[in-house]
């Protein structure tokens, strides 16, 4: 009963291997649906529009990098999900981690930068001597939120590959 229903929701499509011999309960299967796949391809780049855009405007905003970094690795897993395996040639499974590690050590150096002009770790004010703190402050927040934004993003994808394939490589 329980498949006779799910076989009316998705309208007979079921979830599938995308290779002759592949796992059939793996999350890099194929969804054999011409309308996931084309519906998938066009929404993926408006989420990462947005995404980048609620990044972008988190330091005087609601959002930020936390909620932005979600969606962009959502649209990543969407394409996971979607089109199986055929995803890790655009992201590939190594690409998560660098990102991750990228957004790390680019907001500690951030938050070291001030700590070496005398200044309290994250104290935008004291980051550059002899500017402005107003506009410090200002850009020191946008920096942060791009780098908390990057650190999500990545580790999220880190995550759903490490996940998938029982480790990461």
């Amino acid at each position: 009963m329980i498949t006779r229903s799910a076989n009316r929701i998705t309208g007979g499509h079921q979830r599938g291997p995308a290779r002759p011999g592949s796992d059939m309960g793996s999350m890099t299967s194929r969804y054999d649906s011409l309308f996931v796949h084309v519906v998938a391809k066009g929404i993926v780049p408006l989420v990462q529009i947005f995404a980048f855009y609620v990044i972008t405007h988190g330091h005087y905003s609601p959002g930020g990098g936390f909620q932005g970094g979600v969606m962009l690795a959502a649209s990543i897993i969407l394409l996971r999900i979607s089109i199986g395996e055929d995803s890790y040639q655009r992201f590939p499974r190594e690409a998560g981690l660098a990102i991750a590690g990228f957004g790390s050590l680019a907001f500690a150096l951030l938050g070291f930068a001030s700590v070496l002009f005398g200044g309290n770790f994250l104290e935008y004010a004291m980051a550059v001597p002899g500017m402005e703190p107003d506009t410090l402050r200002y850009w020191g927040i946008f920096f942060a939120e791009v780098f908390i934004g990057f650190l999500v993003w990545g580790a999220l994808v880190a995550i759903y590959d490490a996940m998938n394939t029982g480790g990461v490589e």
